[in-house]
């Protein structure tokens, strides 16, 4: 019998957090069979710590891996001219 982690989720403290903005927890969440990855932050500073008042950013880890890709091909798109397209003329040596 396999485990259906369908409509849940979970964040754990941010052992990667090295400034203030950074998220205090991450974690992921599936929404009717769709991956989410979540961040979290503590509202108040003495929030309690088993039971955090928390703002929540959601991205879908589809979209974050999308935008990753997309990142990369305009990288590619703008990389340099190789050197058959360079006109031997316009060296001066």
């Amino acid at each position: 019998m396999s485990y259906d982690n369908t409509n849940r989720g979970q964040i754990w403290p941010n052992g990667k957090k090295e400034k203030e903005t950074h998220p205090d927890f991450t974690g992921s969440l599936n929404v009717n069979g769709v991956e989410f990855w979540v961040s979290a932050w503590k509202r108040k500073p003495d929030a309690n710590p088993k039971a955090p008042s928390l703002s929540f950013s959601i991205k879908e880890k589809e979209a974050v891996h999308n935008e990753g890709f997309e990142s990369a091909q305009k990288t590619i798109q703008s990389a340099p001219p190789s050197m058959d397209d360079i006109d031997s003329s316009d060296i001066p040596f």
